[in-house]
């Protein structure tokens, strides 16, 4: 009898998201031995509802790999629970049905498993016709089926029971009133104990009133299947922060407490080390403060312990050290390479795409080569161009705005925020950093609660800063930029943060942890460059065209769980802190620019997206001019002009709109680039008036100052800026262009780039954007069409065979 009060503290692997391995799953027994956990349930993937085989025997095979997780639960004293949940297709009252329950739990029995649970949760409250003839109530035919299993199984010192209504949001009509509680606390078997989740599926705290209601009703302390940590309803969440809002002093209402965990097994660690301090601390019968839980300093007892394993050589998956042996040359070459040898599967991975590389016209430089051939030589040739570049000293130029660098140089401070320098490692800084940007569901941590305020700040007072604001107080730009400041290095640091987890050892950190860490710099990319933006280009509200300011009802708000309530589902706001950064972003709404799976392969180069320098405009023209090059075999005309790409592809965006101009750059520099044009109209006649008579001037027909191969360029110029139909800018007054070197790997970096630039045509107005490509293009058309581009015009765009595709914003 004394074993069946023992309190039940440890965790429930995951049932959705990949299953973890053998080695996972001793490595996790490891921990919970060490933390003096003492209960693991398992869930297998096979006998879940949705799937439907829990009428099925395991093989042979499967029963071995079963009894060997069952062992090695028992020898490390923890307690193994085998669930089942047969609640989606069951007939109650069909013995053939019994039998077959049975007889597969029989079988696991026999495997030496001494713990059981039966799960109903989440289905269908409905009953068939023979079940509504069977029973008096679909509570009835639940609890008649589990007390039989339970009798048949030898009544186990353990066995739980999972209501389908497990939390009080779903009790009808309400807790101590819920005739489906009332039947489960009545008829079920004293011995049975009965799972429960707190007051919501996802609690954000667990009171003791609350638990003194529901143990009432069930007649019983109920057992906590703790949600707190469970990702699997968010794809963008990963939560980190310590074990939180429960006070010890609960175990005396509870028959124990099951942490379901994140799916990503390395994201467990703080998570389950802090689940330890919280169950020891509660078996302290002493009040002194120094045994008292407090999660944050269950969290830092938590930090200074994984930092010891942050570092370690660790192959995904915790595989064995043979096979660690054998992929530790390929670990050592992934860190100084923008493509990862090491085998991929991240959740979503697809294939590996080519970054497509826009055309600025019918004849502008070509998509990358589908072979990355040459590309470390390129990318040695463009640091030797840098290396034989005067050096600038690293500060602003007079008059020059927060975040706007010196110029387009390569290897500037400004820009690279020091050459990655944390490759290799994780620093305990970068570790909290971490955790604070995936704390808990219902909170941020500190660094994300200041990186929200001070976005939702700037955003609202935006016009303090904008091109057309002609009386501000220079207090409040300063406070403005002061802020933009802070929020800038917060987002390098993110992007440190992912250098580092991508260049370290702990490959095994790097599986499960890339696609959120990757996703959140993504997110931080477009928020930086859009911040820097804002200073002295957005346009305030007496603006004809208006902008974005009021789109939203976020402003003044810290986080989405704040603005939904304490009582809301935090699945409620999907993203976590990348979502609300996100939807303070002029084109937030649009998630098709946000949401997409991770590069197979991970790069560690560390990549910045700014607002384009009047100094930046010598290493673009080089760019472009490099991409021409490829086309015609390396060959360049000796006495070519160099600025004539240059001049045909950027120059009137960069002379008549520079605004509207990004910039992508590495360590060594510059290596992308988007133009923006945010009134076709307006442009075009600009570009007659003052563009081609410049460009008339430089290159003349002929003459004694005549360029071979430059005889028709004034005639590509003027086709350049033909007009398109009205139909088409009434909807989409704006345009589009991108262009980039083929050597970056991740395809994010030209999306977030792109969306860099339609966050600022958003915010200025715009309603509208098209880009045009060649018709054979397919790489473009498909890229663009991921993005929420859609075809809306073909063969007709100034007269010539062209596909232009449009998006609204």
């Amino acid at each position: 009898m004394e074993e069946k009060k023992q309190f039940l503290c440890g965790v429930v692997e995951g049932f959705y998201g990949r299953p973890w391995t053998m080695d996972q799953r001793k490595v996790l027994f490891q921990w919970m031995q060490n933390w003096g956990l003492n209960t693991y349930l398992y869930g297998p993937k096979d006998d879940l509802k949705h799937r439907l085989l829990w009428r099925e025997v395991y093989s042979h095979e499967e029963e071995g790999h079963l009894r060997t997780l069952i062992k090695e639960a028992q020898s490390r004293g923890l307690r193994f629970v085998y669930a089942l949940s047969p609640g989606q297709d069951i007939v109650f009252s069909s013995s053939c049905d019994l039998t077959l329950l049975k007889r597969k739990l029989r079988q696991v029995s026999d495997l030496g498993c001494q713990a059981f649970a039966i799960l109903f949760d989440d289905i269908d409250h409905s009953m068939c016709q023979a079940d509504s003839e069977a029973f008096s109530s679909f509570a009835h035919a639940q609890v008649t089926v589990t007390n039989e299993i339970y009798r048949f199984l030898g009544e186990p010192p353990v066995f739980l029971f999972c209501p389908t209504e497990y939390c009080g949001s779903l009790c009808s009509p309400s807790v101590s009133k819920s005739p489906y509680l009332q039947t489960v606390g009545e008829d079920l078997l004293p011995n049975i104990t009965v799972i429960w989740t707190g007051s919501k599926v996802i609690s954000r705290k667990l009171s003791v009133d609350c638990l003194a209601e529901v143990e009432s009703v069930l007649q019983r302390p109920p057992l906590i299947w703790d949600n707190l940590h469970a990702n699997d309803y968010d794809s963008r969440r990963l939560f980190l922060g310590p074990f939180k809002g429960r006070e010890p002093q609960l175990r005396s209402h509870l028959r124990g407490l099951l942490l379901n965990p994140n799916c990503e097994f390395e994201a467990n660690y703080i998570p389950l080390h802090s689940l330890g301090s919280w169950y020891r601390a509660g078996k302290e019968e002493r009040k002194d403060e120094e045994l008292e839980y407090c999660p944050d300093r269950a969290l830092s007892a938590a930090l200074q312990d994984w930092m010891a394993e942050l570092n370690q050589p660790l192959q995904a998956g915790r595989q064995s050290t043979r096979a660690e042996q054998r992929s530790s040359a390929q670990t050592t070459c992934s860190k100084t390479s923008d493509r990862s040898d090491c085998p991929s599967g991240f959740r979503g991975s697809s294939a590996v795409a080519k970054l497509p590389v826009f055309p600025l016209n019918s004849s502008s430089p070509p998509s990358s080569p589908t072979k990355l051939k040459g590309t470390e030589t390129e990318g040695r040739e463009r640091e030797k161009r840098r290396s034989n570049q005067p050096s600038q000293p690293n500060h602003q130029p007079q008059g020059s705005r927060p975040g706007a660098p010196p110029g387009g140089g390569r290897g500037q401070k400004a820009q690279s925020s020091g050459l990655c320098g944390g490759k290799g490692t994780l620093s305990e800084s970068q570790v909290r950093l971490l955790v604070g940007l995936y704390y808990l569901p219902h909170e941020h941590g500190p660094a994300a609660q200041k990186l929200l305020q001070d976005l939702t700040w700037l955003k609202a007072n935006c016009h303090l800063v904008s091109a057309n604001c002609k009386k501000t107080p220079p207090q409040k730009i300063d406070e403005w930029r002061g802020r933009s400041s802070r929020v800038l290095s917060l987002c390098e640091d993110i992007a440190q943060l992912h250098c580092s987890v991508v260049g370290g050892a702990n490959r095994a950190v790097l599986y499960d942890l890339y696609p959120y860490v990757w996703d959140l710099r993504n997110t931080a990319l477009v928020a930086k460059a859009f911040i820097c933006w804002l200073d002295g280009r957005v346009l305030s509200d007496s603006s004809a065209m208006g902008t974005w300011r009021n789109c939203f009802h976020w402003c003044g708000k810290a986080a989405g769980a704040d603005l939904l309530g304490v009582e809301s589902e935090p699945w409620a706001f999907k993203g976590g802190v990348s979502g609300e950064v996100q939807m303070l972003l002029p084109i937030g709404s649009s998630s098709e620019l946000f949401t997409h799976p991770p590069p197979l392969f991970p790069t560690s180069r560390l990549y910045n997206i700014r607002p384009y320098h009047s100094k930046d405009k010598l290493e673009l023209y080089r760019m472009v001019r490099q991409l021409h090059l490829r086309t015609q075999g390396g060959q360049e005309s000796t006495s070519a002009h160099p600025d004539i790409i240059g001049d045909r592809c950027l120059g009137p965006c960069l002379a008549l709109c520079p605004e509207y101009c990004f910039i992508l750059e590495d360590e060594l520099g510059v290596c992308g680039c988007v133009l923006g044009i945010v009134d076709v109209r307006s442009f075009a006649k600009r570009c007659q008036a003052s563009w081609m008579p410049a460009m008339r001037d430089k290159y003349p027909p002929k003459g004694g100052n005549t360029h071979p191969n430059t005889q028709d360029l004034i005639q590509l110029m003027e086709e350049d800026q033909g007009e398109y139909p009205d139909s088409l800018l009434y909807h989409f007054p704006s345009q589009l262009r991108l262009d980039a070197l083929p050597e970056l790997v991740d395809i994010s970096v030209s999306r977030t780039l792109l969306t860099a630039l339609l966050t600022a045509l958003k915010a200025n107005g715009s309603q509208g954007v098209f880009c045009e490509v060649q018709p054979t293009d397919r790489q473009r058309l498909e890229f663009l069409t991921k993005l929420g581009f859609l075809e809306i015009l073909r063969g007709e765009a100034r007269s010539r065979e062209g596909v232009v595709l449009g998006r609204l914003l």
